[in-house]
């Protein structure tokens, strides 16, 4: 009948916004870009960080994708389709223009091994999507508490970049 059809709408709507607040309590991408943001209590990363079962004191590098036009979600797309393992990398939208990528390096990782993943990321992206793109990389850290910083770098090697290196697309921190 119609009171029970409005109950089952209700009740509905209701478990709909529950697994919705779930989903985005345990989700580790939107964790990680709180982290970057600092939009987090730093008191709550390391129990946040248990919580969802991600490893503390890690390598990690920021690389910072820019590209020149509004960000589509093909880029993003083609960052998922370089780094497919998402329980380790995180691609996150920052904004138009940016995507960050959190990419867990082995230990001990030099800096040529770092930019030869920027420049492979960069070689993919411009020629998937047709896109110029630049790409700031951070300096390695070892725990998670420290991404903020390492995303900050990163904006800024982009930042100091542009002004004194036009030429370049890939630029690092150091």
């Amino acid at each position: 009948d119609r009171m029970a059809d409005k109950f089952a709408r209700l009740l509905s709507i209701s478990l709909g916004n529950i697994k919705n607040l779930y989903d985005e309590k345990y989700d580790k991408g939107s964790f990680i870009k709180n982290i970057i943001l600092d939009n987090i209590l730093p008191s709550d990363v390391l129990y946040k960080t248990r919580e969802l079962k991600l490893s503390v004191e890690v390598s990690r590098v920021v690389l910072l994708v820019r590209s020149q036009k509004t960000v589509e979600v093909s880029l993003v797309d083609v960052l998922q389709g370089i780094f497919p393992d998402t329980a380790k990398d995180f691609i996150i939208r920052i904004d138009d223009h940016d995507v960050a990528v959190v990419r867990e390096m082995k230990q001990g990782a030099t800096e040529q091994e770092i930019l030869k993943l920027a420049q492979e990321l960069h070689d993919t992206v411009t020629s998937e999507i047709m896109v110029k793109v630049s790409v700031g990389i951070s300096t390695v850290v070892e725990t998670i508490q420290e991404l903020a910083r390492a995303y900050r770098e990163a904006r800024i090697a982009l930042e100091v970049g542009k002004v004194f290196d036009t030429e370049k697309n890939i630029i690092s921190y150091d």
